[in-house]
């Protein structure tokens, strides 16, 4: 094949961290309150800011709590289940990695008992039907790492006796989801907002401050992972006081990304740009003889973590390490020319391509990359020698 003319003007399609909004630069962190306390009357109001600003975006109700939490998307699953879980039993679905990490954190770090995995394949949801709303649910809304979504909220029950936990740092700003069936809701900043690492944030229903006020579990809480004290939420993590010292650089990136989130249309308009992305990629899947979706349920397909299987007979019939290799080389390739970095699928799943298509990603960079990702193909397809 002949080497693709154009390029994406920006090659950052990485899972995570992800691509920062359109027309970013470092001069916009020139206002970041560095040098100061995060406790001062400024420190605070930048925090507050970035909590109410995301309210505002994502449409959270006004009686659910937001809070600014540290390490990550997992320090804030690890500060829900840790908190949370005990009187119930509970039910876990996995379906990809992080789903199936936080099972066996469930299982081998707080040693609960009873606890009902129900489990798929990469690629492919559990049957949704089988979940017990009775017991607690912890569930990853979007599959990062399989390119697999929950399509809705319906299987989400009004009347659950249980709280429903969700992960769904790959899926705000890109998906909607049902507020009223949620009681926790996780994610981090360094995905769907393109914005800086080592940030979480967790989000309340009345529901799950009622469990915190009611329950105290039986094993000791680290200072990280306390939300409630004597009985009572600890109102201040939900009003800008952190547990921690939070970058106040990163708290300045975060804000600009959620004004940029605002002036493209707020959810609507940030999720509207990331399907665009998926059909872009879509459009070049049905035609392409080689790629395909991992998900094969388009309802399901996730339109952040676009994963891609390679379907070509030449490779279906290489052994497995051959697979990984070929995949591998296929990244390695696009990332030598620079037209994409970090692609490559992640670690446990299959050998394939993962493609962000969030937000802050331009579809005039998916629609260019996809020649690079045929011409890339044929380049290893054509020198690959199988392991003897």
């Amino acid at each position: 094949m002949t080497k693709p003319a154009a390029r994406p003007a920006v090659a950052h399609f990485s899972s995570g961290p992800c691509a920062k909004r359109p027309g970013w630069t470092p001069e916009i962190l020139k206002n970041a309150l560095l040098g100061r306390s995060h406790r001062s009357k400024e420190g605070k109001a930048r925090l507050v800011e970035a909590i109410e600003l995301h309210r505002q975006v994502l449409g959270i109700p006004a009686d659910y709590r937001i809070g600014i939490v540290p390490a990550s998307d997992t320090g804030a699953v690890e500060m829900a289940l840790w908190s949370l879980l005990g009187p119930r039993g509970i039910d876990v679905l996995a379906w990809e990695s992080f789903g199936s990490g936080w099972a066996g954190d469930i299982t081998k770090e707080l040693k609960l008992k009873d606890v009902r995995s129900l489990k798929a394949g990469y690629g492919a949801l559990p049957d949704l039907t089988q979940v017990d709303w009775t017991r607690d649910v912890v569930f990853t809304w979007n599959g990062t790492t399989s390119g697999v979504k929950v399509p809705n909220g319906d299987w989400i029950k009004d009347d659950r006796e249980g709280l429903a936990i969700c992960d769904a740092t790959s899926a705000v700003f890109a998906m909607d989801l049902p507020w009223n069936k949620l009681d926790v809701v996780t994610w981090s900043w360094q995905k769907a907002t393109g914005g800086e690492a080592a940030h979480g944030m967790v989000v309340l229903s009345p529901r799950a401050v009622q469990r915190l006020e009611t329950y105290s579990p039986a094993w000791p809480l680290p200072k990280i992972f306390r939300m409630a004290k004597d009985g009572k939420l600890i109102e201040g993590i939900f009003k800008g006081e952190t547990i921690n010292t939070p970058s106040m650089l990163c708290v300045e990136d975060i804000i600009d990304a959620l004004k940029w989130g605002q002036s493209i249309g707020g959810l609507a308009g940030m999720k509207a740009r990331s399907e665009a992305n998926l059909k872009a990629i879509a459009d070049w899947v049905a035609k392409s003889d080689w790629a395909g979706f991992l998900c094969a349920d388009a309802a399901a397909r996730s339109n952040t973590s676009i994963c891609l299987k390679i379907v070509d007979p030449w490779f279906t019939a290489l052994g497995e390490k051959d697979q990984e290799a070929v995949a591998k080389q296929v990244a390695a390739v696009l990332e030598k020319e620079g037209v994409a970095l970090d692609i490559g699928a992640y670690r446990d799943a299959p050998p394939g391509l993962r493609i962000w298509g969030g937000a802050t990603v331009e579809t005039s960079d998916i629609q260019a990359l996809t020649p690079w990702l045929d011409w890339a193909f044929a380049q290893v397809k054509a020198g690959f020698k199988p392991a003897a």
